[in-house]
């Protein structure tokens, strides 16, 4: 495993759509391997293979010790609508309010190719259409409906730190299918 070079905003990579994976085999599986050695030394929530510079449908998100891998991943199901404030690891130092679903519903491969489908709520929600926009050359930013300074982004640090169990961070993860439905 390598950490990858991040690309970061003002990068055309990172306006470009990604292509279909369609070869599952160790170039994939470093691949992944090396988003995640980046991703951990970061301390990021995801990452997309544009922002190490790779043009394909290749993700990752990862919460609570769990990292998902997202190959080829679509969103086949929406509900309700949340704002909130999110960042970016490609754009370093900036935050801002974003309206996304509340819940989602994500239909993706594993490193193997077999289909999986799996559902979240709140933060994961959120970080999957967060990361899942990255493969279609769209930035948190262009959807940023106020820009949040940082005096007010550490109050909202502490008070989420005292409202953290009361946040729905429910995910549900459907069995790997052999054929795309």
């Amino acid at each position: 495993m390598a950490l990858r070079n991040m690309r970061f905003i003002g990068d055309d990579i990172l306006r470009k759509n990604t292509r279909t994976v369609e070869k599952f085999d160790e170039r994939l599986w470093e691949l992944l391997d090396d988003m995640k050695e980046t991703l951990v030394s970061q301390n990021g929530a995801g990452l997309a293979a544009p922002q190490v510079g790779i043009l394909k449908k290749v993700a990752i998100v990862s919460f609570d010790d769990i990292h998902i891998e997202l190959i080829n991943p679509e969103i086949t199901f929406t509900e309700g609508e949340v704002s909130d404030v999110e960042g970016c690891l490609s754009i370093p130092n900036k935050t801002g309010y974003v309206t996304r679903p509340s819940k989602v519903r994500v239909h993706a491969q594993n490193r193997e190719g077999e289909w999986f489908d799996v559902e979240a709520e709140g933060f994961v929600a959120r970080a999957l259409c967060h990361e899942i926009d990255h493969l279609s050359g769209v930035l948190y930013a262009d959807k940023v409906t106020r820009w949040v300074d940082n005096d007010e982004l550490e109050r909202m640090r502490e008070k989420a730190k005292k409202n953290r169990s009361k946040q729905p961070q429910r995910v549900t993860f459907i069995e790997p299918k052999n054929n795309k439905e």
